[in-house]
């Protein structure tokens, strides 16, 4: 007999998951400048320290406030009418009933491809869109299902858990370029380390950007779960959001037309990556369809 699964329970090991991997991007984060504190002089430190702070907030926040313009205007999606699209606006309104959240605003892209994602810093500035392929394709159950995934990202707050990850990131990523760039104008009085702390350092300042990177993605890819779980949570009808994925699992792979329609920084935010196979890799924004099926065939 299979054991089945609580969605409560998926929803609290995911959440666990991804505050210990913002944890280790934020250990990064140290570690690099523990390293440059120990190699640099204070002076230099200080300016590259905050520099990369003063860097990585502004663009982030930039984009954390127009998260939603930004998001319609990067794939050209049309404001839905209430009365031309009613099974959409009905499927909108229920799982926001479900999930007591405002109604968020309510998109269309043109795609022959299953598709959807929400965005926006919190549930009053939330939209959700969906591509014309998923209107045309999904059963009333099917596309709850879908809705109540993205609706999910509104609740769990996930623009702005994945704006955190990307504020950290940003800041590994930009301290250990400006200390690589820093050594090749200061001079030997100017750092206190070793040669072989240097090295050391500059080997950990290539390494770190990249391992948060990943970490960064397996933050995206738990979030896709914690998603699902929530979604079930919204309908209590795991088979809705599961045919829907069965569906998009049956679709061909991305045509180039399809690659070259959205910005691939859109593609965290889609219920389906649109520009990669789905096969899970530890370079995937998504967790593989065919696992995230058989969670939901266990709830």
């Amino acid at each position: 007999m299979v054991e089945r699964l609580s969605f409560e329970d998926e929803i609290s090991k995911n959440k666990i998951k991804s505050f210990f991997l913002v944890i280790v991007v934020i250990t990064f984060f140290l570690l690099l400048g523990f390293i440059i504190a120990l190699i640099a002089n204070p002076g230099y430190f200080f300016i590259i320290m905050i520099f990369s702070i003063i860097i990585s907030i502004s663009y982030t926040l930039f984009s954390y406030y127009n998260a939603e313009k930004i998001a319609i205007a990067s794939v050209n999606a049309k404001l839905a009418s209430p009365t031309r699209d009613k099974i959409l606006f009905n499927a909108v309104e229920n799982m926001s009933l479900a999930s007591g959240l405002p109604m968020p605003k309510v998109y269309i892209m043109k795609s022959d491809r299953i598709n959807a994602f929400a965005s926006g810093r919190d549930p009053k500035h939330a939209i959700i869109c969906v591509t014309t392929g998923a209107l045309e394709k999904l059963e009333k159950e099917e596309l709850e299902g879908v809705i109540a995934h993205e609706m999910s990202h509104i609740a769990n707050f996930d623009v702005r858990f994945m704006t955190l990850t990307a504020v950290l990131v940003g800041l590994v990523s930009i301290l250990a370029e400006l200390f690589l760039r820093s050594l090749w104008f200061s001079s030997d009085d100017d750092r206190k380390g070793g040669g072989l702390l240097i090295i050391l350092g500059i080997i950990f300042a290539i390494i770190a950007p990249i391992a948060a990177q990943l970490v960064s993605l397996a933050i995206s890819r738990r979030r896709e779960f914690t998603a699902d779980a929530t979604g079930v949570k919204f309908t209590r009808y795991p088979p809705g959001l599961r045919n829907a994925l069965i569906k998009i699992k049956k679709e061909n792979e991305p045509s180039q037309e399809d690659r070259k329609r959205y910005p691939k920084a859109m593609a965290p935010l889609f219920i389906s990556d649109p520009f990669k196979s789905r096969i899970k890799n530890i370079f995937s924004t998504h967790p593989s369809i065919d696992e995230r099926i058989k969670i939901l065939e266990r709830m």
